[in-house]
């Protein structure tokens, strides 16, 4: 169902790159508390029904910190990270989502930051700059931020030389044209870039 979500938001030529999520030691932070109090009931439990069997009726307790770590688990599972051929895409929530999606045409620098223990177990921070409303989007703590920026980039500047290929290819500009107008169409182009690329492709003619 994840997998038919996100493909739904997806336009026309659109593919994903890379996908990941935050790193392991994110969803282990979070689940250690549940496992540990896991752990102490059984053996609590497990002692006083020795002497007391009425005492077993406690295991029922366990479904409270199994619940708690299956909602951590599925938190974590369904926090995204996507990188397409043309945006940046961050998706969280189980059952109500929440997207954050960035153009890469808008991206105009990455910062990463790794701790020792970050280069140590590759995790780290990706702080995306755009020339959008959000400004600043920030990925914390997600696993292999190395690959996640180089995918990020090597997407971006192949931008320039797919879909519209109005940097490759003269000969068939109203084609080329039409083909940005359905870009803009779709809001992956805005009004202000179709005019000056339209602008652009009919000087060359």
């Amino acid at each position: 169902m994840a997998k038919d979500y996100i493909q739904s938001m997806l336009g026309e030529n659109e593919r994903i790159v890379l996908s990941t999520r935050q790193h392991w030691f994110v969803l282990f932070s979070a689940i250690l508390a549940e496992i540990t109090v896991t752990l102490l009931l059984v053996a609590a439990v497990s002692v006083a029904a020795i002497y007391f069997p009425l005492a077993a009726i406690g295991f029922v307790l366990l479904f409270l910190p199994l619940i708690s770590m299956l909602r951590d688990i599925l938190i974590w599972t369904n926090h995204e990270y996507l990188v397409t051929n043309r945006r940046v895409i961050q998706i969280s929530g189980i059952f109500n989502k929440n997207v954050v999606d960035s153009s890469l045409e808008k991206v105009n620098d990455v910062k990463m930051t790794q701790s020792f223990f970050g280069r140590m177990f590759d995790y780290g921070d990706v702080e995306i700059l755009t020339a959008s409303e959000i400004g600043v989007n920030l990925f914390k703590r997600i696993g292999d931020p190395v690959k996640f920026k180089t995918a990020m980039l090597n997407a971006k500047e192949k931008m320039g030389f797919e879909g519209t290929a109005i940097h490759t290819q003269t000969d068939n500009i109203p084609a080329m044209i039409a083909e940005l107008d359905e870009l803009r169409k779709k809001g992956i182009v805005t009004e202000a870039e179709f005019q000056a690329k339209k602008a652009q492709l009919l000087a060359k003619m």
